[in-house]
């Protein structure tokens, strides 16, 4: 059984930084697309960023220029690098991952349970 697990989040002031670290768990043959997610109330959940197993990126436009994701393949990690924030990145931030387990043959989709980002203006 793989789980991912987030950490980094908190409370913020607008303009401020946040760094989010994403950790996959257990019985992992290989890892492929892993990207972070967010979902604000009343709102439907979106991608902000991903990184292939290649370490290629890209962002939703909202964070262009000021996040950065970035991927520790040795650590199963991924890590999201959170500037100049906005009151508008108040979110819940999810973690997701492709993942390839020992026993299977095929990746699937995985999540964490979320972190709270809240920026306060």
């Amino acid at each position: 059984q793989v789980h991912l697990v987030e950490s980094g989040g908190g409370l913020v002031q607008a303009g401020g930084s946040l760094r989010l670290s994403c950790a996959a768990y257990g019985s992992i043959f290989s890892i492929g697309l892993m990207g972070w997610y967010r979902q604000a109330p009343g709102k439907q959940r979106e991608l902000v960023a991903r990184i292939t197993s290649g370490e290629t990126t890209n962002y939703a436009e909202s964070v262009k220029g000021r996040f950065t994701i970035s991927r520790d393949r040795a650590k199963n990690t991924i890590y999201l690098q959170m500037n100049s924030l906005k009151p508008e990145d108040t979110a819940v931030y999810y973690c997701n991952a492709e993942i390839r387990a020992y026993d299977s043959g095929s990746y699937y989709s995985d999540w964490g349970q979320g972190t709270q980002v809240t920026v306060s203006s």
